[in-house]
């Protein structure tokens, strides 16, 4: 999750904001107007074309994990597909606000494609793997939900509080309030290890409790829960690199 900022280093950073804004602009008249079907194709920078790989990324996870749960559960390749997916996404992720930056070019639309492109990658991809890996019962699904929710509103508070959050020299902001969504890959190198092993459905670590009640569900989907708590709070800061 990287912020669209083209002010640099130095004196120069008024010059560049301005040029940002005039950039801006420009794409809110080219959306605006009504040129045809493909016009919006003209208003997009080459950083939020960089920022629909990270949203091309999520979606391939999500449904490669799809192809798994449709396919023989001895054959783990789409599962390893899903997973392979998200740390891509990530790159994607980091290049974008790096082209942005480079090329002094802030967007408005990049912004928000951003935003939802991490949603995607970060939040629904997790926890469509943690479906295809075996937590599949109701309650499973209701904390996984949590989770996804609670990226989506990390997402929304960031793209509210940023401007007034405390600046660096070059116009970044000093740290991240809660944890950033991209820290769930820290889940899919866990769950890619649990596929190593061969430690999915009937498999999962710490097993099912409540089995047979509607109440069944996996406890290891409890580390959906906390990282969901910890992008949402308030009191944690961190550093931004």
């Amino acid at each position: 999750m990287s912020r669209r900022s083209g002010a640099p280093n130095g004196s120069g950073k008024d010059s560049a904001t301005n040029i940002s804004n005039g950039s801006q602009e420009k794409q809110k008249m080219l959306l605006a107007s009504d040129t045809g079907h493909f016009s919006m194709i003209k208003a997009l920078h080459l950083a939020d074309l960089i920022t629909e790989m990270n949203g091309f990324c999520g979606i391939m996870s999500v449904f490669s994990s799809m192809r798994y749960c449709l396919g023989a559960s001895s054959n783990y390749s789409n599962l390893w597909a899903a997973l392979a997916f998200m740390p891509f996404g990530l790159f994607f992720d980091f290049m974008d606000g790096k082209v942005a930056r480079w090329r002094n070019k802030s967007s408005l639309m990049g912004q928000e494609l951003d935003s939802l492109a991490d949603l995607v990658s970060f939040g629904i991809s997790p926890a469509a793997a943690a479906f295809a890996i075996g937590m599949r019962t109701p309650l499973d699904h209701l904390l996984l939900t949590f989770f996804v929710l609670c990226g989506l509103t990390r997402l929304a508070r960031f793209n509210v509080t940023v401007a007034a959050l405390p600046k660096d020299k070059t116009g970044k902001s000093k740290y991240f309030e809660g944890t950033p969504i991209p820290t769930t890959l820290s889940i899919a190198a866990i769950m890619a290890y649990w596929v190593s092993q061969g430690w999915v459905l009937d498999n999962i670590p710490m097993g099912v409790v409540a089995k047979g009640t509607p109440f069944e569900f996996h406890p290891i989907v409890g580390m959906f829960v906390l990282s969901g708590c910890l992008m949402v709070s308030k009191t944690i800061h961190i550093p931004k690199p």
